[in-house]
């Protein structure tokens, strides 16, 4: 449930996101805008810290543990135990890799579409006899792709929610079914869905899940989102020791200690207080709104897009564009067309979109008003006549 009416939520959104009129920002699959409840936020801890330092970091650590139970909250997780923070996803598939033991054998399965975070670390067990496989989602059926794959030896499959370049949505409910069935780990890169799209943990019964939160969810780079079943937790190895991962915190002089009986156990050190209080105001504003809402309002925005892109002559989809297959990624090319020169060109004309996959992708949010899609695609249009 939402806390908005239709009038409401239009001038919260014009009120929470004042960007600059020359620009059209259609690049959330990257790196997001902050709502101005997340900015005022920062500026508020900003200030506290010139005047009065941590003072008051009691209040800062309830902060904290809002943040954890708003992520519990947004996977629908069991509990908030099973919530680590990380600092950026990279760190914390690292996390999951390096703590399993693997045997000489073992295999992996990904896709051909994953970004390098969810590639390398993997490719990196090599030194360890793991193997990588590499499902082919370039099909109609991407879990059918996946099942190819698996074999006696498969010991995880690693996926992430929406493909970055592409933005092709997979079923993560059948995924995770299909793991529990043949007893294989299941691992979520989720950044291009959290904070765009509902999603449901007690449903898809993922062993890991991984995001930052500097995307979909509209906060500050260097934090994100390792969530680890509680069930697993005593089983990965510890790869980082210090002062925050043990049970007994805050007791500097206690001389035994243990690692803590949560997900806290996967924090070494200090917490990034002020990335923490960005993510907590865009979190706590995103589910005032509705998880739900706000992937209705973006799903309009990219029907909205596709209806604009689908009127000029030579496009071709990369990214699906059928409902159930898409996010909030649409990625085109232009037949015959220098793709990335153009994409450089939509930048200097203040069309802030990426070049990926082979293609130009555009990624709206659900607050981009419709007058900046019309007026991006006009200027597509304008440079596709000056060449």
């Amino acid at each position: 449930m939402n806390d908005f009416n239709e009038n409401e939520l239009s001038n919260t959104l014009s009120e929470q996101f004042p960007q600059n009129n020359d620009i059209c920002y259609l690049n959330h699959a990257a790196v997001s805008p902050w709502p101005k409840v997340t900015a005022d936020a920062v500026t508020a801890f900003a200030n506290e810290n010139l005047t009065q330092g941590a003072t008051h970091y009691p209040k800062w650590m309830k902060v904290e543990q809002s943040l954890r139970l708003l992520l519990k909250r947004l996977i629908n997780a069991d509990s908030v135990d099973e919530i680590a923070l990380a600092k950026n996803t990279s760190e914390a598939l690292s996390i999951i890799a390096y703590g399993i033991e693997w045997q000489d054998g073992d295999e992996v399965i990904i896709s051909n579409q994953e970004f390098p975070s969810n590639r390398i670390v993997w490719e990196s067990l090599a030194q360890f006899g793991v193997k990588l496989k590499i499902a082919d989602f370039s099909g109609t059926n991407n879990i059918t792709s996946i099942q190819r794959c698996i074999t006696s030896k498969t010991r995880l499959i690693s996926i992430s929610s929406v493909q970055y370049s592409s933005g092709m949505k997979i079923d993560l409910v059948v995924l995770g079914k299909l793991c529990r069935e043949r007893q294989i780990l299941f691992c979520i890169d989720a950044i291009q869905s959290l904070g765009a799209l509902p999603f449901d943990q007690r449903r898809i019964q993922a062993d890991f899940i991984v995001a930052d939160g500097h995307k979909w969810m509209m906060a500050a780079e260097g934090l994100a989102l390792l969530y680890v079943k509680s069930s697993l937790q005593a089983d990965l190895k510890l790869q980082q020791f210090g002062w925050h991962m043990v049970e007994k915190k805050g007791l500097y002089d206690e001389l035994n200690w243990e690692p803590a009986n949560n997900a806290t156990r996967f924090e070494c050190g200090s917490p990034n207080m002020l990335g923490i209080h960005a993510l907590q105001a865009s979190l706590e504003f995103l589910l005032k709104i509705g998880i739900d809402t706000i992937a209705v309002e973006l799903n309009k925005r990219i029907n909205h897009t596709i209806k604009l892109l689908s009127e000029i002559n030579g496009v071709e989809f990369i990214s699906p564009i059928e409902n159930d297959e898409r996010a909030g990624i649409i990625c085109f090319k232009i037949l015959r067309k220098d793709l990335a020169k153009l994409q450089s060109n939509l930048m200097k004309k203040g069309v802030i979109c990426a070049y990926r996959g082979g293609g130009i992708r555009f990624s709206p949010h659900f607050y981009t008003p419709y007058k900046v899609l019309d007026k991006s695609v006009e200027i597509l249009k304008s440079l596709l006549v000056e060449e």
